[in-house]
Protein backbone atom coordinates (compact mmCIF):
# COMPACT_ATOMS: atom_id res chain seq x y z
CA UNK A 1 0.00 0.00 0.00
CA UNK A 2 1.91 3.07 -1.09
CA UNK A 3 2.10 6.14 1.62
CA UNK A 4 0.25 9.11 1.15
CA UNK A 5 2.01 11.80 2.82
CA UNK A 6 -1.77 13.45 4.42
CA UNK A 7 -1.86 10.24 6.91
CA UNK A 8 1.65 10.92 8.77
CA UNK A 9 4.67 13.30 8.81
CA UNK A 10 7.77 13.06 6.47
CA UNK A 11 8.94 9.70 5.78
CA UNK A 12 11.85 7.39 4.13
CA UNK A 13 10.00 5.25 1.78
CA UNK A 14 13.72 3.67 0.54
CA UNK A 15 16.84 2.97 1.25
CA UNK A 16 19.33 2.41 -1.80
CA UNK A 17 23.15 1.70 -1.90
CA UNK A 18 25.82 -0.11 -4.37
CA UNK A 19 29.34 -0.02 -3.78
CA UNK A 20 29.85 0.26 -7.95
CA UNK A 21 29.61 3.35 -10.11
CA UNK A 22 26.53 2.17 -12.16
CA UNK A 23 24.00 4.81 -12.44
CA UNK A 24 21.29 3.01 -10.72
CA UNK A 25 21.53 1.86 -7.32
CA UNK A 26 20.28 -1.11 -5.28
CA UNK A 27 17.31 -1.10 -2.84
CA UNK A 28 18.50 -2.25 0.26
CA UNK A 29 16.41 -3.46 4.47
CA UNK A 30 18.78 -0.39 5.31
CA UNK A 31 21.71 1.86 5.06
CA UNK A 32 24.24 3.04 7.43
CA UNK A 33 25.30 6.71 7.12
CA UNK A 34 28.59 7.63 8.20
CA UNK A 35 29.87 11.32 9.62
CA UNK A 36 31.50 13.02 6.64
CA UNK A 37 31.86 10.07 4.54
CA UNK A 38 28.60 9.37 3.32
CA UNK A 39 26.45 5.96 2.76
CA UNK A 40 28.83 3.11 3.97
CA UNK A 41 29.91 0.70 1.15
CA UNK A 42 28.85 2.86 -1.74
CA UNK A 43 30.55 4.19 -4.38
CA UNK A 44 29.96 7.80 -4.13
CA UNK A 45 30.89 7.75 -0.23
CA UNK A 46 34.04 9.37 0.51
CA UNK A 47 35.66 13.08 1.52
CA UNK A 48 36.40 14.14 -1.51
CA UNK A 49 34.49 13.93 -4.90
CA UNK A 50 33.69 10.75 -6.23
CA UNK A 51 31.85 11.37 -9.03
CA UNK A 52 33.69 9.95 -12.05
CA UNK A 53 33.69 13.00 -14.30
CA UNK A 54 34.19 15.43 -11.69
CA UNK A 55 36.88 13.43 -10.16
CA UNK A 56 39.08 13.94 -13.15
CA UNK A 57 38.45 17.56 -13.02
CA UNK A 58 39.31 18.31 -9.22
CA UNK A 59 40.29 15.10 -7.51
CA UNK A 60 40.89 16.63 -4.16
CA UNK A 61 37.24 18.94 -4.41
CA UNK A 62 35.27 18.34 -1.19
CA UNK A 63 32.41 15.57 -1.72
CA UNK A 64 29.14 17.89 -1.26
CA UNK A 65 27.37 14.84 -2.69
CA UNK A 66 27.71 11.98 -0.71
CA UNK A 67 24.26 11.26 0.14
CA UNK A 68 20.95 11.35 -2.98
CA UNK A 69 17.70 12.40 -1.82
CA UNK A 70 14.85 11.86 -4.44
CA UNK A 71 11.55 12.49 -3.42
CA UNK A 72 8.90 9.73 -4.54
CA UNK A 73 6.48 12.55 -5.66
CA UNK A 74 8.47 12.85 -8.95
CA UNK A 75 8.19 8.90 -9.28
CA UNK A 76 4.66 9.42 -9.37
CA UNK A 77 4.88 12.46 -11.55
CA UNK A 78 6.43 10.47 -14.55
CA UNK A 79 4.56 7.53 -13.85
CA UNK A 80 1.48 9.61 -14.84
CA UNK A 81 3.30 10.22 -18.03
CA UNK A 82 4.12 6.33 -18.59
CA UNK A 83 7.37 5.73 -17.29
CA UNK A 84 7.78 3.51 -14.37
CA UNK A 85 10.96 4.33 -12.11
CA UNK A 86 11.43 2.65 -9.03
CA UNK A 87 13.16 3.84 -6.05
CA UNK A 88 16.86 3.77 -6.60
CA UNK A 89 16.55 3.60 -10.09
CA UNK A 90 17.51 7.15 -10.58
CA UNK A 91 21.01 6.75 -8.26
CA UNK A 92 19.26 8.01 -5.19
CA UNK A 93 20.47 6.48 -1.72
CA UNK A 94 17.02 8.21 0.22
CA UNK A 95 13.63 8.02 -1.30
CA UNK A 96 11.11 10.52 0.37
CA UNK A 97 8.11 11.50 0.70
CA UNK A 98 6.48 14.34 2.01
CA UNK A 99 9.28 17.02 1.56
CA UNK A 100 9.56 19.30 -0.54
CA UNK A 101 13.24 18.69 -1.14
CA UNK A 102 13.67 20.64 -4.55
CA UNK A 103 12.27 24.32 -1.92
CA UNK A 104 14.64 23.79 0.81
CA UNK A 105 17.56 26.16 1.19
CA UNK A 106 21.33 25.46 1.07
CA UNK A 107 22.31 24.06 4.57
CA UNK A 108 19.16 22.84 5.28
CA UNK A 109 19.72 19.63 7.99
CA UNK A 110 17.53 16.45 7.41
CA UNK A 111 17.21 14.02 10.17
CA UNK A 112 16.61 10.58 8.97
CA UNK A 113 15.50 8.17 11.85
CA UNK A 114 16.95 7.75 15.50
CA UNK A 115 20.37 9.12 14.75
CA UNK A 116 21.40 10.01 11.18
CA UNK A 117 21.38 13.85 10.01
CA UNK A 118 22.11 14.88 6.62
CA UNK A 119 23.10 18.98 5.27
CA UNK A 120 21.56 19.94 2.03
CA UNK A 121 24.20 21.15 -0.08
CA UNK A 122 22.73 21.58 -3.28
CA UNK A 123 20.88 20.29 -6.59
CA UNK A 124 21.72 17.17 -8.36
CA UNK A 125 22.54 18.12 -12.02
CA UNK A 126 20.45 15.29 -14.25
CA UNK A 127 22.52 13.91 -16.61
CA UNK A 128 21.72 12.04 -20.15
CA UNK A 129 21.98 8.63 -18.52
CA UNK A 130 18.52 9.43 -17.10
CA UNK A 131 17.21 8.51 -20.50
CA UNK A 132 18.48 4.99 -20.20
CA UNK A 133 15.56 4.15 -17.98
CA UNK A 134 12.92 5.70 -20.79
CA UNK A 135 13.13 7.53 -23.54
CA UNK A 136 12.50 11.22 -22.93
CA UNK A 137 12.45 10.90 -19.15
CA UNK A 138 15.35 13.22 -18.87
CA UNK A 139 13.42 15.86 -20.08
CA UNK A 140 11.26 15.08 -17.77
CA UNK A 141 14.16 15.92 -14.92
CA UNK A 142 13.75 19.32 -15.76
CA UNK A 143 11.58 22.93 -17.13
CA UNK A 144 11.40 26.27 -17.43
CA UNK A 145 10.54 28.86 -14.86
CA UNK A 146 8.41 31.86 -16.12
CA UNK A 147 11.48 33.88 -16.32
CA UNK A 148 12.95 31.29 -18.82
CA UNK A 149 15.37 30.18 -15.41
CA UNK A 150 15.97 26.58 -15.78
CA UNK A 151 14.19 23.85 -12.66
CA UNK A 152 16.30 20.77 -12.11
CA UNK A 153 14.01 18.18 -10.74
CA UNK A 154 16.39 15.29 -9.93
CA UNK A 155 16.54 15.80 -6.20
CA UNK A 156 19.22 17.26 -3.83
CA UNK A 157 22.83 16.20 -2.08
CA UNK A 158 23.97 16.55 0.65
CA UNK A 159 26.37 15.37 3.66
CA UNK A 160 26.69 13.67 6.12
CA UNK A 161 27.30 15.83 9.71
CA UNK A 162 25.99 12.84 11.92
CA UNK A 163 25.88 8.93 11.31
CA UNK A 164 23.30 6.42 11.95
CA UNK A 165 21.19 3.77 10.31
CA UNK A 166 18.55 4.83 7.81
CA UNK A 167 15.57 2.22 7.21
CA UNK A 168 12.26 2.34 5.05
CA UNK A 169 9.28 4.00 7.16
CA UNK A 170 11.53 6.32 9.46
CA UNK A 171 10.13 9.90 9.95
CA UNK A 172 12.31 12.53 8.58
CA UNK A 173 12.41 15.67 10.41
CA UNK A 174 13.18 19.40 8.85
CA UNK A 175 15.55 21.72 10.22
CA UNK A 176 15.99 25.29 8.02
CA UNK A 177 19.42 27.12 8.36
CA UNK A 178 19.39 30.09 10.82
CA UNK A 179 19.63 33.66 8.89
CA UNK A 180 18.91 34.04 5.34
CA UNK A 181 18.07 31.29 3.29
CA UNK A 182 20.11 30.66 0.16
CA UNK A 183 18.24 28.61 -2.90
CA UNK A 184 19.86 25.13 -3.78
CA UNK A 185 22.36 25.24 -6.97
CA UNK A 186 23.59 22.58 -8.38
CA UNK A 187 26.47 20.95 -6.56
Amino acid sequence: MPLDPHDRSPVVVAVASDDAHRFSKVVREEITLVEGWGVDGDAHAGPTVMHRYDRRKEPERPNLRQVHLLHAELLDEVADDGYRVTPGAMGENVTTLGVDLLALPTGTLLELGEDAVVEVTGLRNPCKQIDALGVGLMGRMVSRRADGSLVRKAGVMAVVRRGGVVRAGDEIRVRLPDGEHRPLAPV
